[in-house]
């Protein structure tokens, strides 16, 4: 079988698929969708039924080993730059990474370099791996976690069908300054862009729907509260606006930052401890895309973060009272 394929697909055919047509079985049990289906029928070797080429109106029968495979691609407009990568998880169809605070996930204009992509790009060149980039969600560049990178095109249409679902469950963790109205609680209101600023979001009545879990994990009597995150939605720079909405900004959000909360000493001792938006995403939970096995995976609290709340346990722990000396 000619190399520059990726790993294959495989569905055994069952009960369910005796006598349907292979372009069927394919579209409505796989989810393939009608591009990939296109370019599968184009290829040589990308279609086959035990072990040999395939047409889409061959008549299956129970038993029966499909095997599709996509033809290799590559980011050849991407830089391979060698870094330091912490991977989280990775088989022949996907690659989660936890991702530093700092770090970009993919090039934009003027930003081509440094980024979590041409990382990835030359970690696959020195494997021999030829796989685009092809993240499933992203991060702002402050906010560190876990981040999917489908290695090929239906790994990535299988992970964005869940991803529309709102099957694949994203949790975050989060340490604001103030305490939320309840202990446990939503926030449902619509998101949108400021018309003077298209960059920055805000709560507008005519935003796009967005819904917030939020739980309280840790009130510090400091004046902060640490919060277990998730998503009902996914806007953009969803979480730092309903939480500041609520009047619990995130610690270290310059953009998004409540002059309010700036101006306390809390904040400035805070400011020496962390220098970003302290936002971490620590969970994700989906069906792998190709073996539909459940996936939970999990990514510990980076160093900034850690150290952030030994501070914040620090400035909440009453001095230890003062003993008088006594004389005679």
């Amino acid at each position: 079988m000619n190399d520059s394929y990726y790993a294959p697909v495989v569905h055994v055919a069952d009960e369910r698929d005796e006598g349907r047509m292979l372009r069927d079985v394919l579209r409505e049990r796989l989810g393939l969708s009608r591009r990939l289906f296109v370019k599968l029928k184009q290829s040589d070797e990308g279609l086959t039924v035990n072990g040999s080429k395939a047409y889409p109106s061959l008549r299956l029968a129970a038993g029966d080993v499909i095997e599709f495979r996509m033809r290799q691609e590559s980011s050849d407009d991407i830089l391979p730059q060698p870094m330091e990568l912490n991977i989280v998880f990775e088989d022949e169809h996907l690659l989660v990474l936890n991702k530093p605070a700092g770090i970009i996930v993919h090039p934009t204009t003027g930003h081509y370099a440094n980024t979590l992509a041409n990382g990835v790009v030359h970690y696959w060149r020195e494997k021999g791996e030829r796989c685009r980039f092809r993240p499933v969600h992203r991060l702002d560049e402050d906010t560190s976690g876990l981040v999917i990178v489908a290695k090929h095109p239906y790994a990535h249409q299988q992970l964005s069908v869940q991803m529309g679902e709102g099957t694949v469950g994203k949790r975050y963790r989060a340490y604001v300054y103030g305490r939320p109205p309840a202990d446990e609680g939503e926030v449902n209101e619509p998101i949108g862009r400021l018309p003077e600023d298209p960059h920055r979001r805000a709560v507008l009545p005519d935003g796009a729907p967005s819904l917030t879990y939020y739980k309280t994990a840790e009130a510090y009597p400091c004046g902060a509260s640490a919060l277990d995150v998730r998503l009902g939605t996914g806007r953009t720079h969803q979480i730092r606006v309903h939480l500041g909405h609520i009047g619990c900004p995130l610690i270290g959000d310059s953009y998004y930052t409540d002059p309010r909360w700036e101006a306390t000493e809390l904040a400035a001792r805070l400011r020496e401890v962390i220098g970003r938006q302290a936002l971490h995403a620590s969970e994700l939970s989906f069906r792998h895309p190709v073996t539909g096995e459940p996936m939970k995976l999990i990514a510990e609290l980076p160093p900034d973060l850690r150290e952030l709340e030994r501070e914040l346990s620090r400035l909440s722990t009453p001095p230890a009272p003062r003993l008088e000396s006594s004389t005679t």
